[in-house]
């Protein structure tokens, strides 16, 4: 059964140092800040971080990164013109930083989900991104094997969830969710509410229950906001 809080401290206890988090959002859209901001008092560091951007302005992914608890950046957009914390982290050679396409991102996420081993991808073949790479040329076409990326961690952002933990998701705010949610050992997902049991259409369930091991439930907080 996935546990259900409404304090968010609660919701990310346990999270160690030196894990892999993986963290939803395409830019701030479903990014779950409640939760990261959790992390960032939960105090563990030496982390590293796989999300599609490397922060925005000063909150969420950005801030997580000013408290110098992140070691390791994987991304696929690390430079935007709000992403200082970033920059200024990786130019004093404070942040390592490992560029990933944004397809071959969700790709290698999917494929931890999926238990694929490894698989061969044509994107980034005779670039930088694919040396020291395995490449092998597969009907006349070159292709790069890729490696799956497993999170100890995922925090994603929702926007329903029931208490057994099946999730919804609302436009593209859902983005990164659903791949990550299967690829890490333990998933935590914030959502704007929580319905009983039975309260969600089953067609719109994206990311079954047993993807997800604890909800933080906002509407507490966004009510009293």
């Amino acid at each position: 059964m996935t546990a259900v809080f409404t304090d968010p401290d609660e919701a990310v206890a346990g999270i160690a140092d030196g894990s892999t988090v993986l963290i939803g959002g395409f830019g701030l859209a479903g990014m779950p800040i409640g939760l990261i901001d959790a992390l960032i008092r939960q105090g563990a560091t030496d982390l590293t971080v796989v999300s599609n951007n490397a922060g925005n302005g000063d909150t969420g992914l950005a801030a997580l990164l000013a408290a110098g608890r992140v070691r390791k950046m994987i991304c696929s957009f690390p430079r935007q013109s709000d992403s200082w914390v970033f920059d200024g982290l990786y130019r004093a050679g404070k942040i390592e930083l490992e560029v990933v396409p944004q397809g071959t991102l969700a790709e290698r996420m999917r494929a931890a989900g999926a238990g694929i081993g490894a698989f061969y991808c044509p994107t980034g073949v005779g670039t930088p991104l694919a040396e020291g790479k395995e490449t092998r040329t597969i009907d006349g076409r070159d292709y790069v094997l890729e490696y799956p990326i497993r999170g100890d961690v995922a925090l994603i952002g929702a926007h329903a969830g029931d208490r057994m933990g099946n999730l919804v998701y609302r436009k593209t705010a859902r983005n990164f969710g659903p791949v990550m949610a299967t690829a890490a050992t333990l998933t935590i997902a914030q959502v704007h509410h929580v319905v009983e049991t039975g309260g969600l259409d089953p067609e719109s369930v994206v990311t079954p229950c047993i993807y997800v091991d604890r909800i933080l439930d906002l509407s507490a907080t966004e009510a009293n906001q």
